[in-house]
């Protein structure tokens, strides 16, 4: 597999390659330039390696989130748009999204984190 396949196969570049950026900026190049001769998006590793001296990636805090924020965006749309829509119903539309399968609690806890704290007996939600 070419250098060029495996960046664009995986959301993070090679540690060799965010070196190379490095190297070509202490330099003295420009961004546009050293994108154009690497093929890569420059100014995120730039930004990472004068912060924190390294380009390694770090480690990050936390679990990732289920619901992604564009698909929590689209839960409190549809629960705007209906307020007595029931979690299992808005479940069902996460999925139609396309967003990765989820239970109800993390539905039911999204949408307090948004601001939907009332959880009727036949499930419907709505807005305090």
């Amino acid at each position: 597999m070419s250098e060029q396949m495996r960046i664009m196969g995986s959301k993070e570049l090679p540690e060799d390659l965010r070196d190379r950026i490095v190297a070509r900026h202490r330099s003295g190049q420009g961004y546009k330039k050293i994108s154009a001769a690497l093929k890569s998006t420059v100014a995120s590793i730039i930004l990472k390696w004068k912060t924190f001296g390294m380009t390694r990636t770090l480690p990050r805090a936390g679990r990732p989130a289920k619901l992604s924020y564009r698909g929590r965006r689209a839960l409190v749309r549809e629960v705007k748009k209906n307020p007595k829509i029931t979690v299992a119903e808005l479940q069902r539309c996460s999925r139609e999204m396309g967003e990765k399968s989820c239970r109800k609690s993390t539905i039911t806890a999204a949408l307090h984190q948004s601001g939907f704290m009332a959880e009727w007996p036949d499930g419907s939600l709505s807005s305090v």
